[in-house]
């Protein structure tokens, strides 16, 4: 299931992955202290994200549950970057990576083994 979610939505999820599930009220308070969101805002968000089947509401107490993984929003987001900024090239975006950043020596092996793991 393909699910777009918006810089908002995401900041909603990426609690509710950190933390686990939330009543929209916890959810309400933690944004307000991290990004300084209203309660209105914070509820109005939630909404979308039940819309768009990224979060199921549990009664009582409107428990927020994702339903969707970290995993898959990654895969996801990394496809369409992929596609849309370097024409469907990994080996591009790898590249504009390894060329603006300098590297660690633990970094350089982890690449290393995960191009290993590939092969």
């Amino acid at each position: 299931m393909q699910v777009k979610l918006f810089d908002s939505e995401l900041q909603v999820m990426n609690i509710l992955w950190e933390e686990g599930d939330l009543t929209a009220k916890q959810l309400s308070q933690i944004l307000n202290e991290r990004i300084g969101w209203n309660k209105n805002t914070t509820y109005t968000v939630i909404k979308k994200c039940i819309k768009k089947e990224a979060i199921e509401r549990i009664e009582p107490n409107f428990i927020c549950h994702p339903i969707i993984k970290k995993e898959q929003i990654q895969e996801q987001e990394t496809t369409e970057l992929i596609d849309k900024v370097f024409n469907g090239s990994k080996s591009l975006l790898f590249a504009s990576l390894l060329d603006k950043k300098k590297m660690s020596a633990s970094e350089i092996d982890k690449l290393k083994q995960i191009v290993k793991d590939l092969e």
